[in-house]
């Protein structure tokens, strides 16, 4: 099913489009909160459809339209990648790392079903993510030698040497002197990995030829860390109404972070430094690239 669908003009438009097209799949891939267990399903329901920007299945999306595959043709692999980026959050929000009460504007998963649902709800998205990267080999156009080689990716991703290590460099940082290595070592990886993952995911399963997908690599890169440098700025000086969650946690227990480190004003300055170098990664892909451009601009410019 090679790129017959036309991507829309703009880029907000593109967004909405997309991200309807997760929200409805999320929907049909979840077992329903009626289904035994239903605790367990009711939770991973709450966290899953609590909102967001979808911003990781949109780039498993756009990067996969840049080699010529329509958004459908890799929709298990972008919804795999929202869940396994929900189930982080899931984790990350239990006290025993973040214990925060709130996300997106309602309980966290925790205070709604308890620590015990809560581990097992995320626990349930993880393997239902690797599922669903599986069915993708379903999919016409989408090999199965390239979805074990996207399983793959997503693995290192979100592993000791990608998310999974990074939040753990995170919690051992809490407290400590604000050190500028090692908090771009920790957003590299606790938040950019994923992000980055979800480019290469697309551009895998499109079967990019070695300068496309180096410039989506490159470019989820420097994204990745733009992305996060955004969202410390925004827990410093955001609103919460349109965050949906309590500000200044972050300062509150210490946690390194590029305000900290860099103050609020050098850390626009780097945001958008970042930005600026993620969008030129992109110069390879000539026009095929300018909804990554957008995106980039747009998210820099991003108030929750």
């Amino acid at each position: 099913m090679k790129g017959t669908s036309q991507r829309p003009a703009d880029i907000a438009v593109f967004l909405v489009e997309h991200g309807r097209l997760v929200e409805d799949a999320l929907d049909r891939y979840l077992p329903s909160a009626g289904t035994s267990p239903q605790a367990v399903h009711a939770a991973m329901r709450h966290s899953v459809f609590a909102g967001g920007k979808r911003l990781r299945p949109i780039l498993v999306m756009a990067a996969a339209e840049v080699t010529g595959l329509a958004p459908e043709d890799v929709l298990p692999s972008a919804c795999a990648v929202e869940l396994i980026h929900t189930y982080s959050l899931i984790h990350d929000d239990l006290p025993a790392m973040d214990d925060s009460p709130t996300r997106r504007g309602r309980p966290t998963c925790h205070v709604a079903f308890g620590e015990a649902m809560a581990v097992l709800a995320g626990d349930a998205l993880h393997a239902l993510a690797f599922e669903l990267l599986a069915r993708n080999a379903a999919v016409e156009g989408c090999s199965p030698a390239r979805v074990l080689a996207a399983i793959a990716e997503l693995g290192r991703s979100i592993g000791t040497a990608g998310m999974v290590g990074g939040q753990a460099l995170d919690l051992l940082a809490a407290g400590a002197p604000p050190d500028a290595t090692a908090v771009r070592r920790i957003h590299r990886l606790k938040t950019g990995s994923l992000i980055r993952a979800a480019l290469r995911i697309g551009g895998i399963l499109g079967d990019a030829d070695p300068i496309t997908l180096g410039a989506l690599d490159r470019y989820g890169e420097h994204m990745g860390l733009a992305f996060q440098i955004v969202d410390d700025i925004l827990d410093v000086v955001g609103e919460p109404s349109k965050l949906g969650k309590r500000t200044g946690s972050d300062a509150t227990v210490a946690k390194a972070t590029f305000p900290a480190v860099f103050g609020v004003e050098q850390s626009r300055r780097l945001a958008e430094t970042g930005t600026r170098r993620a969008i030129d990664a992109l110069a390879p892909l000539g026009a095929r690239g300018d909804r990554l451009r957008d995106l980039a601009s747009l998210l820099l410019a991003r108030e929750h």
